[in-house]
């Protein structure tokens, strides 16, 4: 029974070093296939068939069949339309009253 034990945790280790090891080997790709560009920006497969059908998303299709996407291109698209903090818009609001303040005669 101590034997099962202990092999049982020795294969969850295995798995585990080894999940490890693939995403390590994620993290240094620059192009994603189809299934790894899903898990890399969280989104499910649909969604995303549905943003490079829609041409929403940049992709590529070198044999005109299998999706392909660049790391640094679905950075850029996640870091669209960002959202500016309260600090922002408070500094922005300041820049242009004192820029745009009719001079005192």
């Amino acid at each position: 029974m101590f034997h099962l034990i202990q092999k049982s945790n020795m294969d969850k280790t295995l798995e585990m070093r080894v999940e490890e090891l693939e995403q390590m080997l994620f993290l240094t790709k620059n192009v994603l296939s189809f299934d790894e560009a899903s898990k890399f920006l969280n989104l499910s497969k649909s969604y995303l068939y549905e943003l490079t059908s829609g041409n929403l998303i940049p992709h590529y299709k070198p044999q005109g069949k299998m999706l392909y996407f660049e790391k640094v291109e679905l950075e850029a698209w996640l870091r669209q339309n960002p959202i500016k903090t309260q600090a922002q818009i408070e500094q922005e609001a300041q820049k242009y009253i004192l820029s745009n303040r009719p001079l005192k005669k």
